[in-house]
């Protein structure tokens, strides 16, 4: 039998936005700092040190389940992808790292697709993982394409009045 802390959990969730494509999207995964305005528990999200868009940017989120510091390691405006670490943090996560992707889809739309490689967390199965990353996408999902939508997604993003 394998010992199971030496174990990585994977998962991916996908959400698929009918009425945006990737180039409306794109610019709210991108802003990295800017997670409080879609992910359903944090309250706060804010540029720790580094280049806003450029690798090594560190943004400081805090909610409902906890604080996290997380480190945009690489990202691709061409291609609509981007990946970051959480570091130091009080929810659980060790050597967790994400990646997504902002694709077209055939016909119109665009999906967002968020994966992840991670240490397991105590008191987690991966099952609840996948779920949680699932849920949250679906809801960010939805708020991207809203601010899109209704128009709220310029350069000034006020998701919160649309």
């Amino acid at each position: 039998m394998a010992d199971e802390t030496k174990l990585k959990w994977e998962g991916k969730a996908t959400a698929e936005l009918k009425a945006s494509t990737a180039e409306q999207i794109w610019p709210l995964i991108a802003e990295f700092c800017n997670l409080d305005k879609f992910f359903p528990s944090v309250d706060t999200c804010y540029r720790k040190e580094g280049t806003l868009g450029e690798p090594g940017l560190v943004r400081y989120c805090e909610g409902k389940m906890g604080w996290a510091n997380e480190k945009l390691l690489t990202i691709d405006p061409i291609n609509h992808s981007l990946s970051y670490e959480v570091m130091e943090n009080n929810v659980g996560f060790k050597n967790y790292i994400a990646t997504l992707n902002v694709l077209p889809m055939e016909g119109g739309g665009c999906k967002i697709e968020w994966s992840f490689v991670s240490d397991p967390i105590q008191g987690l199965k991966v099952e609840d993982l996948v779920s949680l990353v699932d849920d949250t996408l679906q809801f960010m999902a939805k708020k991207m394409e809203d601010a899109v939508v209704c128009g709220c997604a310029g350069s000034k993003l006020d998701v919160e009045n649309c």
